[in-house]
């Protein structure tokens, strides 16, 4: 498969040349077997499964994970993430496409929204829409740096490597959520699992409680939100139970 030689972005393309595009980031990646091996298999399958029927997927090795190029960490702010992943639709023959994020991936979704109009629709996992709690995951990066937990070394190439969620959170310290949120046009969604809050590195990280806080607001703004009852912020990690509610919205809003 092929390595977009502007952003150094490795991606694979499952689904009929037909199919409406759609990109799914984290925690799915175009090397995905490659890294958490057979027994992780089901999860890929799964979602590719019950989607690439109709829609043409678009998964990359992103931010410097399996076979793409190295950025440093440094340099991974939002600005950086989003022109790389626009810059790798468009060379995989994306010009306008859905976009599918979960957790990183759905704040990242946000970021990309507000950046550029060629999402035809967006699907926000695992992130609050609103009253995101950057500043929470921003200090428990922080406080983790010195000793990244292993299953993030299972993705990453290297412990120092950890730093590039402090930079890409502090580009967007400042960032006005509640404006920049209200100005996303596309269809969207935002969907999580009822008990899916964290405590990250001591620190409580409240993404369930602050999406269903703020629902009524989101929904006043255009979006829909669904929660899932009885699942917490793994629940992207069975396809079985993600999968149909994206589904069921990507079909109708994309027709």
């Amino acid at each position: 498969m092929p390595l977009d030689p502007a952003t150094g972005v490795f991606f694979e393309m499952h689904g009929p040349s037909t199919g409406r595009p759609l990109m799914i980031t984290l925690p799915l990646m175009a090397s995905f077997g490659e890294i958490f091996g057979d027994e992780l298999a089901p999860v890929l399958a799964g979602y590719l499964d019950r989607l690439t029927d109709r829609y043409r997927v678009l998964l990359v090795d992103y931010p410097s994970i399996g076979r793409s190029r190295d950025i440093a960490p440094a340099e991974l702010t939002a600005e950086r993430v989003c022109a790389d992943l626009l810059g790798v639709a468009r060379f995989a023959g994306f010009d306008r496409f859905a976009y599918w994020g979960y957790s990183w991936g759905g704040n990242v979704g946000l970021q990309l929204a507000t950046r550029s109009d060629r999402l035809t629709a967006l699907v926000v996992g695992g992130w609050p829409a609103l009253g995101g709690p950057y500043a929470e995951l921003l200090q428990a990066a922080q406080r983790k740096l010195p000793n990244p937990e292993p299953s993030s070394l299972k993705v990453l190439r290297s412990p120092a490597q950890y730093a590039q969620w402090i930079h890409y959170g502090q580009s967007i310290e400042d960032w006005p959520e509640r404006e920049a949120v209200s100005r996303i046009a596309c269809p969207r969604l935002n969907v999580f699992g009822s008990e899916g809050d964290l405590v990250e590195a001591g620190i409580p990280v409240p993404i369930a409680s602050r999406t269903r806080e703020h629902r009524a607001t989101l929904e006043a703004l255009g979006w829909r939100v669904h929660e899932i009852g009885g699942h917490s912020h793994a629940l992207c990690m069975q396809p079985e139970v993600a999968v149909p509610p994206v589904r069921a919205f990507l079909d109708k809003v994309l027709g």
